[in-house]
């Protein structure tokens, strides 16, 4: 069955990709006008792809788009925080988190992969049933997801997002790229597809390590209200013993939060649909 996308939102460039257009315009006109100078103009728009490529490896940069790293200030005053969960629905693992943030009483958001969702459509809608959001986070997380053009990047995103509705009813308002690494090809697609990107505020690398007390330490140094925190219940590590480290680490992370005083809330619950000039603006 197919879905409608969500009303798209006019994309507005940042500055920075703004000026990159700029300097390229630039650099054509010098080199037309002076010729013999076009080494220090290629020079120029080199550097510029640099941090071009750059920028798109930093997850938590907001010179590609706007980029959600943390809550709102209202949100983080009210002393929330989210837990956010990539890579899944997985049968063995997102079961035993769900009941791990049951006993807590805590909230989460899912970026699920659409193929994951299409391969466990009931586990997805025990998410939502427990009162757990899902996100769109691509339809097959490919690797090189960062190095796609703009048709496949757009398929991927697009995918992602019929996926979810498919089993929630909801179309999902977040977007999480793989690992966190772009291009700038992703921030005109998800306004076209009414999607706004989130990265994180902390992450634990718990898919590449299965030390628990690191990946625990990770998230819980420095913890305070408005913060994203990253965990993974679809390609978690295992620890020593073979125990996914996520199950290993949650329950700690849901009692340092308890023991700030802090609440757990789905994305969706602390950040505010806005306005197109709101979300965005000019960031860099």
């Amino acid at each position: 069955m197919a879905f409608p996308l969500p009303p798209a939102t006019p994309w507005r460039p940042s500055l920075f990709l703004r000026l990159s257009a700029a300097l390229h315009g630039l650099a054509l006109l010098a080199v037309l006008a002076w010729p013999s100078q076009w080494p220090v103009w290629l020079g120029w728009v080199v550097a510029n792809h640099v941090i071009l490529a750059t920028a798109g490896l930093w997850p938590r940069s907001r010179l590609l788009g706007a980029n959600l790293t943390r809550l709102p200030p209202e949100a983080a005053a009210r002393g929330e925080v989210a837990l956010t969960f990539d890579d899944g629905p997985d049968p063995l693992v997102t079961p035993q988190v769900l009941a791990q943030l049951d006993a807590a009483g805590a909230r989460a958001t899912f970026f699920c992969v659409g193929d994951q969702l299409r391969r466990h459509p009931d586990l997805a809608r025990d998410i939502v049933r427990r009162g757990h959001h899902i996100e769109n986070h691509t339809d097959t997380h490919p690797n090189l997801f960062a190095a796609m053009g703009w048709r496949r990047m757009a398929q991927q995103v697009a995918g992602g997002q019929a996926a979810v509705e498919a089993v929630t009813g909801r179309a999902p308002r977040f977007f999480r790229a793989v690992a966190g690494l772009r291009n700038p090809w992703l921030d005109p697609i998800l306004a076209r597809q009414g999607l706004r990107l989130a990265a994180w505020t902390r992450r634990g690398y718990d898919t590449r390590t299965g030390d628990a007390e690191a990946v625990y330490q990770r998230l819980t140094r420095g913890l305070a209200a408005g913060d994203v925190l990253l965990m993974h219940d679809g390609h978690a590590a295992p620890t020593p013993s073979g125990q996914p480290v996520v199950l290993a680490v949650l329950p700690r992370v849901l009692a340092a939060l308890q023991a700030q005083g802090l609440r757990c809330v789905p994305l969706a619950d602390a950040v505010p649909e806005t306005t197109t000039m709101e979300w965005r603006g000019i960031t860099v």
